[in-house]
């Protein structure tokens, strides 16, 4: 199996433990909280990935915030997310993967002409010609 590479001194995601963090505040287990427990796994997930890209100040940066709102969960929460519908819409939107655009192909020299002035189609014959002798 492979090993995922330990994270950097500056960006220690693990020792962090954020799930335990979760786990044991009263506040984050109600249902009402599930946005601010996602927001910080979110953040965490984050964090992850600066760090995996080589940015550990930012990463470092990230988990700072991280950790004071997983120390003060109910400020945290009080701070939750925007509870506008149509921006948490967007948002959502903002985050579904997107196929690439297609572009429309280049016009013919046919296109746009009417039907009979395009040139007619060659049909193979109906039947095979004799084999030569």
């Amino acid at each position: 199996a492979p090993v995922a590479a330990a994270p950097s001194a500056a960006c220690d995601i693990v020792g962090l433990k954020l799930e335990d963090v979760i786990a044991r505040s009263p506040a984050l287990q109600k249902p009402a909280n599930e946005q601010a427990v996602r927001d910080l796994r979110t953040l965490r997930d984050a964090a992850v990935i600066l760090d995996a890209y080589k940015h550990p100040k930012v990463c470092a940066q990230v988990l700072t915030v991280l950790r004071g709102l997983a120390a003060d969960p109910e400020r945290a929460i009080d701070q939750g997310g925007d509870t506008d519908e149509e921006k948490a819409e967007a948002v959502e939107q903002a985050r579904k993967p997107k196929a690439p655009e297609v572009k429309p192909l280049e016009s013919k020299p046919n296109e746009g002409r009417s039907p009979e002035s395009k040139s007619p189609e060659v049909k193979a014959p109906a039947t095979a010609p004799e084999p030569k002798k």
